[in-house]
């Protein structure tokens, strides 16, 4: 039996989460092209993997799909009462061995209690029983890991799968997460649930309008243990480009186990978005969802930039089939495609 690690993204997958709009949430003003949306994703996963959707109303889901011409063939809904619809950030974080998986069950806050998360925090344990028979279907065993002491999100780790993690400093230091534990612990907790042999901290990470204080996923993210995707501000004018040049420069000094530089793709930085009240919003194409056999990369009508994006990651990813989705509504509510998806290993 192999030791217990975090898979990366690219690992082979049993199944997606997809949380579902509904107009109890912060979505209601935008709630028809929101659904458009996760519409959009679900159709793109259920082609290539199974599907689950934790939804407050089955009915009205299958309804929104309907209406989308979304089939449910490879679809499962659950039924559970919501927040939000920010499944990487609510769901269980997986970690596998040669024979089994666990689902490590972390608390979740509403990004250091930002938000109402009192559903959303409860989402794992109650949909928990039917994750479990997901996993017996295909005969591997699943186990519920209590981490409820720790506050942690899934958009905040990148893993290599080779013993290295990848995290910021501003999200995991933030107040009102764990603001009572030192770097120090948190890095040795870190290793702990995930076996890791190192941690890598980026101290540049900052997006205006972001409110996870600077999610991992939303900067940078591993395509394989020797490379790592970024977003990269060429705009000197920008508020960003400094703080983006300096997270660059962290990245062309960081070295792989073997001692060697990562190979770097940069990634276009998105023109400056606004909501209806002028506020920035935190687009950026490092969003994306590797899945099995493709990665689903959000775009915001910028079809310049968009299409360097796609190309870029085609770089990065050239067995799999790259696909652009409209993600301008997703960042309305300061997310976008990867903060709303989270994926499952399988037993390879």
């Amino acid at each position: 039996m192999t030791k217990e690690y975090l898979p990366a993204e690219w690992h082979k997958q049993l199944f997606v989460q997809l949380t579902w709009p509904h107009a109890n949430t912060d979505w209601a003003p935008v709630l028809s092209d929101a659904i458009e949306c996760f519409c959009n994703i679900a159709r793109e996963i259920a082609k290539r993997e199974h599907l689950v959707v934790v939804c407050q109303d089955i009915d009205q889901a299958k309804s929104d799909m309907q209406q989308h011409g979304v089939a449910f063939d490879n679809i499962q809904f659950l039924q559970c009462n919501t927040n939000d619809t920010w499944a990487r950030d609510h769901a269980f974080i997986t970690t596998i061995n040669s024979s089994t998986v666990n689902l490590l069950d972390f608390q979740f806050n509403g990004w250091g209690m930002k938000f109402a998360a009192n559903h959303d925090n409860m989402i794992n344990k109650n949909i928990y029983p039917d994750v479990l028979a997901l996993y017996q279907k295909h005969n591997i065993v699943a186990t519920y890991e209590n981490h409820l002491d720790f506050t942690f999100e899934g958009g905040s780790i990148e893993s290599d799968e080779n013993g290295t993690l990848m995290v910021t400093s501003s999200c995991l230091l933030s107040e009102n997460r764990n603001d009572s534990l030192t770097q120090e612990v948190i890095e040795h907790r870190l290793m702990k649930f995930f076996n890791a042999e190192r941690v890598i901290w980026i101290n540049h990470s900052w997006l205006a309008g972001d409110d996870t204080d600077g999610h991992i996923d939303t900067v940078a993210r591993f395509c394989s243990p020797t490379s790592i995707a970024y977003i990269k501000c060429d705009d000197k004018e920008d508020e960003h480009y400094e703080e983006l040049k300096a997270m660059e420069e962290e990245l062309k000094d960081l070295r792989t186990k073997d001692g060697k530089p990562y190979t770097l793709f940069a990634l276009p930085f998105p023109d400056a978005c606004y909501d209806e009240e002028g506020e920035r919003l935190p687009a950026t194409h490092a969003n994306f969802l590797i899945m099995n056999g493709a990665v689903l990369v959000p775009t915001y009508n910028q079809p310049e930039k968009d299409a360097q994006a796609i190309k870029v990651l085609q770089e990065a990813f050239p067995d799999r089939e790259i696909i652009g989705i409209d993600c301008r509504v997703l960042v309305i509510q300061h997310g976008s495609l990867h903060c709303s998806t989270m994926q499952y290993p399988a037993i390879a």
